[in-house]
């Protein structure tokens, strides 16, 4: 009932969304995302499988529909589960308890290759860099890095889209994905919210 309603509010809002698909369980959303390939997909933590299956679900959906932009809906913003969601692929942090206008804002702003949070999720990002750093500088993976890569890095850091990225570096989407994939495997890292940690990371340190 939920879902159906924000689905309701969503259509009739003056952004012009156009809401493609409601799903309550995993099987479900794949389904919709494989049918609809929607631009923008919103993920509740808690479906009908269980209170964290959604990010399962996000974890999953960052592998096999990466032209999806997931935003986690949280029954409850902790630390552990915000830290999770961007770990998982989330551009966009939302709170139950937020308003259906932060959810349109949120919508639109992941849309246009933004990340949404508020002042204590980005809080809670930052405080996990340590924990993260070490892991990733160990790798040595930056050293391995071409020119081009630490160029792409970049633009993956100021959170620009693939086609986006593309278009600047006067390429095809394609080779954009290629330099991500061989990316990924030199810092040992699995998703773009990673590497922009990462990215973050070393220019805190430099």
């Amino acid at each position: 009932m939920g879902s159906q309603l924000m689905a309701s509010a969503l259509g009739r809002f003056r952004n012009d969304f156009e809401v493609v698909g409601i799903a309550c369980s995993p099987q479900e959303a794949f389904r919709k995302v494989e049918a609809t390939k929607p631009h923008v997909a919103v993920l509740s933590t808690g479906l009908r499988d269980g209170e964290q299956t959604g990010l399962g679900v996000l974890e999953r959906m960052r592998e096999s529909y990466p032209r999806t932009t997931p935003i986690m809906l949280l029954q409850s913003p902790d630390r552990e589960t915000v830290i999770d969601a961007f770990c998982g692929g989330a551009r966009g942090i939302l709170s139950r308890a937020d308003s259906f206008q932060s959810l349109a804002k949120c919508i639109r702003c992941v849309h246009n290759g933004q990340i949404w949070a508020n002042n204590a999720q980005i809080e809670f990002v930052i405080e996990a860099l340590p924990q993260l750093r070490p892991r990733l500088n160990r790798s040595k993976g930056a050293d391995l890095l071409t020119p081009r890569e630490h160029e792409v890095t970049r633009l993956v850091a100021e959170g620009k889209k693939n086609r986006e990225i593309a278009e600047i570096l006067h390429v095809t989407e394609h080779t954009v994905s290629n330099y991500l994939y061989r990316i990924f495997e030199k810092l040992g890292v699995s998703s773009r919210v990673q590497l922009i940690l990462y990215a973050m990371s070393r220019k805190k340190a430099a």
